[in-house]
C-alpha cells in the first residue's frame, strides 16, 4: 500500500519485521500462515547474515540430534536445536547436516531454503537506519512506526517486530586498546599463531573457541575476564561455556602453561615495546607518571610485585567479549532503553516481549533474551522459536480478535492430557520456567480448556491477552530444575543427586514437571511479590512429578498415580476410570457417580466386552468372577441370582478398554 504523508511517500504494512535471521523468518512464517500483511527488512543480500561470519571457526554449539529412538516429531524437537517451526517436513535441520554440532554454513543454507520454500516476504539489501513514531488515534497502538532505509525510502507500519539480534561487538576502551584484535577480524588459521604468546580478553564460548583453535601451536594462552568461568553443565544454561570448547580448562588445571585470570578489564593498560611485544600493566601506573618520559620509564606491575601473573610479554591480544543490541537506529520517542546490570546488552522488554517504552514494538529472538537471561533458552533458536510463536498468538488476539488456540476436554481426560504434554512438548522443555501450559477449569470442574505454551510472566493478564476466561480456577504446568541445583560453583555430579521416590519429588534436581493450582488467577501484585527465583506466586497447591532419568514420565505408580491423586484433591472429585460393571453398580448404590461413569457409561459410551478382557479383569482383581458359580445345584435356573449373573456376563454390556485397568486398580 502507498500513502503520501506531508509530501513523502510511505510504503505501508500492518507488520514490519527488522532482520531476516532465524527469529525474523520464524515470525514471518506465522504471519504468512495467518494471512497477515507483513514485510521483513534484511540489510544483507540473504537471510541469516550473522551466520555467514559467526562463529568464526564455523562450528555451531547447537545440537543436531538426528536419532532419538522416537518418531514423535514434537518430542524430537526437544533434541533438535536448529530447526525453525513450520508445517514442511523438508525444513528439518537434520536434512541439512549429519553433524551433531553442525557447520555454520549449513545454517545459512537452511535459512535461505526456509525463506524461499515458504515464499516469505523478505526485502533484501534494505538496511533500516532510522525508526521514529507518528502519533495517530486511528492506529492500532495510538501511533504508527516510521522506518527509513539507507536509500531514504520510507515505510509505515502499525506493529514493529525487532529481530535484529545482538550484533554490535562489545569493545572495552583502556590505554593501549588500539593494539587489541577483535574476534570478528582475527585470523582463523592456526599457523599464524605458531610459537606466539597470546592473551585473550573474555571468558565465553567465543573466547574458548578461539583458544581451542590455536591451543596446539602457541607458546601459551592466557585468558582474562571480570568474572569466573561458568560451565554450562553446572549452570544448566546453554549460553555458558560448553564442553565442546573447554580444552583450555584441561591445560590450565593440568599445568600445561595455559591459564585463566579474573580482573576488571577497564583497569588494564597495554604498552608496546620496541620489539613489538605487548606488556600488560595497570591503568593507575600510567596515570601517575610523567607524560614526557619514554616507554621505558613506565612502571610495570612486576617492578613492585615480581611474581605478577601476567608479567610475560604477549605477541597478540585478542578481544572476544560478545555482542550487544544496536540501539542507535531508534529515535528517542520510542524509549528503547538498555537493560540494567548484566542485561544492558539487551533492550528492556516486558515478559510479553513488548518494549517497556513503546506499545506495539515487540523484540524477538536473541535480543529478547533479557526475559530469561542466564536461565532458559530464550536467546537461542531452540527457545525463541517458541517465544516468537507466543508473541504471534498475543498479536492475533490483540489486533484480529483471534483468541489463543485452545482445546476443551471432559474432566476425565485431565491426567491424560497433562501426561501427554510433559512427555512430548518441546516448548515447555526448552523454555523451562518461562512458557507454561495453562488449564482453565470450566462448569464446576466437569470440563477444562487447555492452552499451550503461554508466557508465564504475564499470567495475571491471561484473560486480556488470550481472550479466554478463567472463572473457576486453573492449573499451570511448567518444567523446572531443582531450586539449588544450578550455579557456577555447584557440584552437579555429587552422589545421591537424583531423587527416585515419588514422595521426595519436591526435592528433584533435574528438569521435571511442576503443576501449580490456583483457585483464581493471580493478580499483578502477587506476580510482582512472588518469592525470588520462583517463576510464579505461591499457589493454593503444588505438585512435583519426580525427575526421571529417561525424561519419560509415564510410570503408573511413580508418576501417574501421584499426579491423579493431586488433581483429585484439588478438584474434590474422582478421576479414576471404571469398568461398565462398576458404573452399573454405582448407579444403584451411590447418589453421585464418578465423572467417568457420568460422562461415559451413562451416555451409552464404552467398548463391548470380550471374554479375554473379562478374564484379564478378573485376574487383575478388578471384577468379581461369576463363572465359578455352580448352576448344577438344586436352585431353579430362573432364580434371582442366576438372572443377575446372566446380566453381568452378557457380552453386550460395555466394558472399558484395557489401558484403564491400571487406573482403576490402585484403590
Amino acid at each position: 500500500a502507498l500513502c503520501a504523508v506531508s509530501g513523502a511517500a510511505f510504503l505501508y504494512h500492518d507488520y514490519c519485521i527488522i532482520g531476516a535471521g532465524p527469529s525474523g523468518l520464524q515470525a514471518a512464517y506465522f504471519l504468512q500462515r495467518a494471512g497477515r500483511d507483513y514485510v521483513v527488512f534484511e540489510r544483507s543480500h540473504a537471510p541469516g547474515s550473522f551466520f555467514a561470519l559467526y562463529p568464526r571457526h564455523r562450528k555451531l554449539i547447537s545440537i543436531n540430534k538426528r536419532y532419538t529412538g522416537k518418531s514423535n516429531a514434537e518430542f524430537n524437537l526437544r533434541h533438535d536445536w536448529n530447526s525453525l517451526l513450520s508445517h514442511d517436513r523438508r525444513l528439518l535441520f537434520r536434512r541439512y547436516s549429519r553433524d551433531f554440532f553442525p557447520d555454520a554454513d549449513a545454517m545459512v543454507r537452511y535459512l535461505e531454503d526456509f525463506a524461499s520454500l515458504l515464499k516469505l516476504q523478505v526485502q533484501y539489501n534494505t538496511a533500516i537506519v532510522h525508526v521514529t513514531l507518528e502519533r495517530d488515534e486511528q492506529a492500532w497502538n495510538g501511533h504508527y512506526f516510521l522506518l527509513t532505509d539507507q536509500d531514504r525510502q520510507n515505510y509505515k507500519c502499525s506493529s514493529l517486530l525487532v529481530a535484529t539480534g545482538t550484533w554490535v561487538p562489545n569493545v572495552v576502551n583502556f590505554p593501549g586498546s588500539e593494539y587489541v584484535e577483535g574476534y570478528e577480524t582475527v585470523s582463523i588459521n592456526p599457523e599464524d599463531f605458531a610459537g606466539q604468546t597470546v592473551l585473550i580478553l573474555g571468558r565465553g564460548n567465543s573466547a574458548f573457541e578461539t583458544a581451542e583453535n590455536i591451543l596446539g601451536v602457541t607458546n601459551f594462552i592466557h585468558m582474562v575476564s571480570r568474572s569466573r568461568v561458568r560451565l554450562s553443565w553446572a549452570t544448566h544454561y546453554v549460553g555458558d561455556l560448553r564442553a565442546i570448547n573447554n580444552g583450555l580448562l584441561d591445560t590450565y588445571q593440568l599445568k600445561s602453561l595455559d591459564g585463566l585470570l579474573e580482573g576488571n578489564l577497564e583497569d588494564l593498560a597495554i604498552i608496546k615495546d620496541k620489539k613489538g611485544k605487548l606488556h600488560i600493566t595497570l591503568r593507575f601506573y600510567l596515570e601517575n607518571r610523567n607524560i614526557s618520559a619514554g616507554i621505558e620509564s613506565i612502571t610495570l606491575p612486576q617492578d613492585e610485585l615480581d611474581n605478577f601473573a601476567t608479567r610475560a610479554p604477549y605477541d597478540r591480544v585478542i578481544r572476544c567479549l560478545g555482542w550487544k543490541f544496536d540501539f542507535s537506529i531508534y529515535n528517542r520517542s520510542l524509549r528503547v532503553m538498555p537493560g540494567k546490570g548484566n542485561k544492558k546488552k539487551y533492550p528492556q522488554i516486558k515478559p510479553s516481549y513488548e518494549s517497556r517504552g513503546t506499545r506495539g514494538l515487540f523484540v524477538l529472538g536473541t535480543a529478547s533474551h533479557s526475559v530469561d537471561f542466564r536461565k532458559s533458552a530464550g536467546g537461542f533458536i531452540h527457545g525463541f522459536r517458541y517465544t516468537t510463536r507466543a508473541v504471534h498468538r498475543l498479536l492475533e488476539n490483540r489486533h484480529h480478535g483471534v483468541p489463543w488456540p485452545s482445546t476443551v476436554y471432559p474432566i476425565t481426560q485431565l491426567t491424560n492430557s497433562i501426561i501427554k504434554r510433559v512427555n512430548e512438548a518441546s516448548g515447555l522443555y526448552q523454555m523451562f520456567s518461562v512458557l507454561a501450559d495453562i488449564i482453565l477449569l470450566r462448569e464446576n470442574s466437569t470440563a477444562f480448556e487447555y492452552l499451550e505454551e503461554y508466557p508465564v510472566g504475564v499470567l495475571a493478564e491471561l484473560e486480556m491477552q488470550t481472550g479466554r476466561k478463567a472463572p473457576s480456577g486453573l492449573f499451570v504446568i511448567i518444567m523446572e530444575y531443582g531450586r539449588n541445583f544450578s550455579g557456577a560453583d555447584k557440584d552437579v555430579f555429587y552422589y545421591n543427586r537424583a531423587v527416585g521416590e515419588a514422595q521426595h519429588a519436591w526435592q528433584s534436581n533435574f528438569l521435571h514437571p511442576v503443576i501449580y493450582y490456583y483457585k483464581r488467577l493471580p493478580t499483578e501484585r502477587e506476580m510482582r511479590l512472588r518469592p525470588p527465583d520462583w517463576p510464579l506466586p505461591r499457589p493454593d497447591a503444588i505438585h512435583h512429578i519426580v525427575e526421571d532419568f529417561l525424561t519419560d514420565w509415564t510410570a503408573p505408580n511413580a508418576h501417574i498415580l501421584p499426579l491423579r491423586r493431586f488433581l483429585e484433591n484439588c478438584l474434590g472429585t474422582d478421576l479414576r476410570n471404571f469398568f461398565a460393571e462398576s458404573c452399573f453398580l454405582f448407579a444403584f448404590t451411590r447418589q453421585k457417580l464418578p465423572p467417568f461413569c457420568q460422562q461415559g457409561y451413562v451416555r451409552m459410551q464404552g467398548l463391548v466386552g470380550s471374554e479375554g478382557l473379562r478374564r484379564h479383569a478378573v485376574e487383575a482383581g478388578l471384577l468379581e468372577d461369576y463363572t465359578l458359580t455352580d448352576f448344577s445345584g438344586d436352585r431353579p435356573p430362573d432364580s434371582h441370582e442366576g438372572s443377575q449373573d446372566q446380566l453381568l456376563s452378557d457380552h453386550a454390556i460395555p466394558v472399558r478398554p484395557l489401558q484403564h485397568l491400571v487406573n482403576a486398580k490402585d484403590e
